[in-house]
């Protein structure tokens, strides 16, 4: 849990204030039971009420100075906790933002959504109890102490009985405790997960009639869930009444003993009285001292988890330095290129891989399902790191420049079309943020994106439900590409982006391109292959390997994979009349 230090650090000044307004008011606490005691052997035994009146005027001071001091805790507790857990948000999200697809495939989404919400809350609960009354009570705890062995040595030794019992059964509490609430958190990812995907797939289930399937799903990880959270706290149950039966067993001799003193007049009534609130002190001090080790034990668990995600590397490294300006733009190319997903055993998913993209070229990218299709141009934004082999963009390995600078020059329409809710306008601007409207209509016009958007009756200023839920397929890879054209990249990558366009629409959107920018790199990745027919050169996949490569008619002549697609597409008697 090191990444708390830098949040030590940055509040310790505010903890260092609470804490001088936490002594004063527990030495407000503190002073009253003597006070107490002194009124009733002195004022009440000789009945001088001078001297009560004065002493309760001392006791009402006292008590004003202890509420003004818990008022100054609440403030700085509050404004503290919150901008800790605020703060803390913000880092962890920047933190996942930083990581590579490597490092996010290591975590589960839902995952991820609870670390950053439920577990910062827990954590934030505690740095809030931890400033406004846990670091009062083992003040109160011990000054109570102090008070009552200078009150009577002898009944002081019930509370060295007391007090280690307690102890014990504290420490017991929080080893019992952690392995149970990280039990509860894991449970708790499972549930989130299985809601996150009901409702990303929500159409789907309503499609096949999968209510029943989804809810006994859900059920079973709320039951675990339940079940967990039970046997934890059910484990922890016992605890607080020990504590308590312990302490009251503490007052209980008290009161015995200190009756014997007082009948035997080695004692006053006062110091009885003075004695047990003391005792009481005690009792909300251990009491509170306990529920904090509740508190931490959950919040130790969330602290451990949000602290894996802090501690995870990222594994992409460059050179800090900008590289060379390269004379020739949107040059790709692949040498001798192995790639395998870690995690994953068997062979790479893509091997030997060695062919150059010139600038200004159009590369078609065919092949079965599973081939490597997506999995190959995802190394060229560097979204992974290939396992062998070098990819290089402009002549330069793409491993020793910043991510953030090599995907300025790339554009990628994924395979699976992403809208946010938001504005048609806004969805297009997020390929460049400073585009201007003209530039958005432009891009959307060569999209073919245009002509539906002016249909509606906002156009461009049309909000979009989230995942572009009111637009139809087609629709929203239009859209796609258009967010992908208006950032004007040196390379752009179009991942089976048209699967759901008609083949009239995607013919007018490759013209568009060809006379988009004739410098433009760009990779089509296609299962039909009406797609990539007419690219300056296509690389047909099969199993992680090229068999093929060269343009339409060179292919048909002499490769047999590539025949097969034309002839499982375009049919055998289209083939006799080309």
């Amino acid at each position: 849990m090191q990444f708390l230090n830098k949040y030590i650090r940055k509040f310790r000044k505010q903890f260092g204030l609470a804490f001088i307004f936490l002594s004063f008011e527990a030495l407000a606490d503190l002073m009253q039971p003597t006070i107490i005691a002194k009124i009733i052997d002195v004022g009440i035994a000789q009945n001088n009420l001078d001297y009560v009146l004065r002493m309760g005027g001392l006791m009402l001071l006292i008590t004003a100075v202890g509420a003004v001091a818990a008022s100054g805790r609440n403030i700085v507790a509050s404004r503290v906790s919150q901008r800790f857990g605020a703060d803390l948000r913000s880092d962890m999200f920047r933190k996942i933002q930083g990581f590579s697809f490597e490092n996010l495939d290591k975590y589960d989404r839902a995952s991820l959504v609870t670390r950053l919400t439920g577990d910062v809350t827990q954590v934030q609960v505690f740095v809030n109890g931890l400033m406004r009354i846990f670091m009062k009570a083992p003040l109160l705890c011990i000054g109570a102490l102090i008070m009552a062995i200078r009150l009577d040595p002898h009944l002081a030794i019930v509370l060295l009985i007391v007090v280690p019992l307690v102890g014990l059964l504290i420490v017991i509490n929080v080893k019992v405790g952690f392995p149970f609430f990280t039990k509860v958190q894991l449970a708790l990812d499972r549930m989130n997960s299985i809601i996150r995907e009901y409702l990303s797939g929500v159409r789907v289930v309503k499609a096949f009639n999968r209510f029943d399937y989804e809810v006994g799903k859900f059920d079973k990880a709320n039951d675990q869930y339940q079940e967990r959270s039970k046997t934890a706290l059910r484990a922890l149950a016992i605890f607080t009444p020990g504590i308590t039966l312990t302490v009251n067993f503490g007052i209980v001799a008290v009161v015995w003993f200190g009756g014997l003193q007082v009948k035997q007049g080695h004692m006053q009534v006062g110091h009885i009285i003075a004695f047990t609130n003391y005792m009481t002190q005690i009792l909300f001090a251990l009491m509170v001292i306990s529920m904090v080790f509740n508190m931490f034990v959950r919040a130790r668990a969330s602290a451990v988890r949000i602290g894996e995600v802090f501690a995870e590397e990222n594994k992409m490294s460059w050179k800090k330095e900008a590289p060379k300006q390269a004379e020739v733009k949107g040059k790709v190319e692949f040498k001798d290129v192995a790639f395998s997903y870690e995690g994953l055993e068997g062979e790479p998913v893509i091997r030997r891989i060695t062919f150059e993209c010139k600038s200004g070229e159009t590369v078609g990218i065919i092949g079965s399902t599973g081939s490597g299709k997506s999995s190959l141009v995802s190394l060229i934004p560097r979204f992974y790191d290939a396992s062998s082999g070098s990819v290089e963009v402009n002549g330069v390995d793409v491993r020793t420049i910043d991510p953030k600078l090599l995907r300025e020059k790339v554009a990628i329409v994924p395979q699976k079309t992403v809208l946010f809710s938001g504005s048609i306008l806004e969805n297009i601007r997020w390929g460049k943020e400073a585009a201007t409207l003209e530039e958005i209509v432009q891009a959307a016009s060569m999209a073919e994106a245009n002509s539906f958007i002016a249909e509606f009756p906002e156009g461009y200023e049309t909000r979009l439900g989230r995942g572009g839920v009111n637009l139809s397929g087609g629709q929203k890879q239009r859209i796609s590409i258009a967010r992908a054209l208006v950032r004007q990249p040196e390379i752009l990558i179009l991942d089976d982006c048209t699967s759901a366009v008609d083949p009239v629409t995607e013919a007018n959107i490759k013209q568009a391109l060809k006379s988009y920018a004739k410098d433009l790199t760009c990779l089509i990745i296609a299962q039909r292959i009406s797609s990539v027919m007419d690219a300056d050169k296509i690389i047909v996949l099969n199993e992680g390997e090229i068999v093929g490569m060269g343009n339409h008619d060179e292919l048909m002549k002499n490769n047999l994979v590539y025949q097969e697609i034309f002839q499982s597409q375009v049919g055998k008697e289209v083939h006799k009349n080309v």
